[in-house]
């Protein structure tokens, strides 16, 4: 069975992960501001770290914005700790190891790594506005530039 898609104008899927910090995060609680949930494949890789990196950069920027950005991939709690610690992520990682948020928000692609088949996390990111609504999707993220273009998205958000 194929998950739908996330649809902007859609109500987001509601998620509780384990966060950094050793807290349990519901998104459903953060009500009241923009969220910038983005999807990654692995902690420590460089696309990743790049695409932290550059939330990371503009994170005073959104925080004027009043938006919360959420980081999430497969990766464990602990190695999640290490990898916001090295590059100094003022925001949060949230870890599921059981998929389930990479689920809800179909996330989970199949594809070819060195001649085999292998299911990871499709760097993709979600711009959900201050009442739970989905407003702007992004899939097949392309790392340069992109959190610049997220950045947009949250300023002409608040201006609608």
């Amino acid at each position: 069975m194929t998950r739908k898609s996330i649809a902007e104008g859609s109500k987001a899927p509601d998620f509780a992960l384990m966060a950094t910090g050793g807290k349990s995060l519901r998104l459903s609680e953060l009500q009241g501001r923009p969220v910038v949930v983005y999807f990654y494949p692995k902690d420590n890789t460089p696309g990743c770290t790049a695409e932290g990196q550059d939330f990371r950069d503009l994170y005073p920027r959104f925080r004027r914005r009043r938006a919360i950005i959420l980081g999430i991939s497969r990766d464990s709690l602990k190695v999640h700790e290490n990898f916001k610690a090295k590059h100094k992520f003022p925001f949060q990682l949230l870890s599921d190891p059981d998929e389930a948020a990479c689920k809800s928000y179909n996330v989970i692609k199949m594809k070819n790594m060195y001649g085999r088949k292998v299911r990871c996390i499709e760097r993709s990111t979600f711009l959900i506005d201050a009442e739970g609504v989905v407003r702007r999707v992004w899939r097949k993220v392309r790392v340069p530039e992109h959190a610049a273009e997220v950045l947009a998205a949250v300023a002409a958000l608040a201006k609608s």
